[in-house]
This record gives C-alpha cells, structure tokens and sequence, in this order.
C-alpha cells in the first residue's frame, strides 16, 4: 500500500511534532512500543521517541519517531546518553584533544 500523505519533516530539531503526525506514528506502529513491543493500553502513558536520538544525530522527521511505553522510557534515555558519550570521547580523541585529570585539576588547587 503507497503513502497517502507527504513524510513530515521539521524544520528545525527544536520543532514540535503536530498531533496529527503523533497520531499516525501511533497508528503505524499498531500502538505498541517499538522496544519491548508491548501494546499500550488506553489511557496508558507513552512517548513519541525519536529511534536515533537527535543528539547522536538522528533527523527530526516521521520516519525516525515511534513510541515507547513509560515502562522503556528510562533505559532507552541512558542508551542514547551512553551512545553521545562514546561519540564525543572518540570524537575528541580524533581531534587530538585530552581527558582533563580530575586528580591534576585538584592538585593544582591545592598547591596555589
């Protein structure tokens, strides 16, 4: 079956997803939620969740939201922290850049 309607696309990552899309990321995934596959019940709590997070550069449009149950919610935030985490250190390590020591830092306090 084609698409009826165009894929929304924010224009920016700040930009909230209209209801309408909500609702049609919600139908498309059958309400259940894309980790544990779980159906969620009426009434039930959930959240419209991007699958690549933006901050480890997944795209604000339809095609990377699907919901997650409260229940999911908690670990898949710590995977996308661990996952920009990973990211920045190896990204800064290509740079050439140093972990600061936290140990230097304080004795350097303390000798001044």
């Amino acid at each position: 079956m084609s698409r009826t309607v165009p894929e929304w696309i924010a224009d920016n990552d700040d930009q909230d997803v209209p209801q309408r899309v909500r609702v049609r990321v919600f139908d498309d995934h059958d309400g259940r939620c894309h980790r544990c596959g779980r159906k969620i019940g009426a009434g039930e709590r959930w959240t419209l969740e991007h699958v690549k997070a933006l901050i480890n550069g997944g795209q604000n449009r339809e095609s990377n939201l699907a919901i997650t149950c409260d229940w999911c919610l908690p670990e898949k935030n710590a995977e996308d922290m661990e996952d920009k985490s990973k990211v920045y250190a190896i990204r800064s390590k290509h740079l050439g850049m140093k972990p600061k020591s936290r140990w230097s830092n304080s004795f350097r306090k303390s000798r001044t």
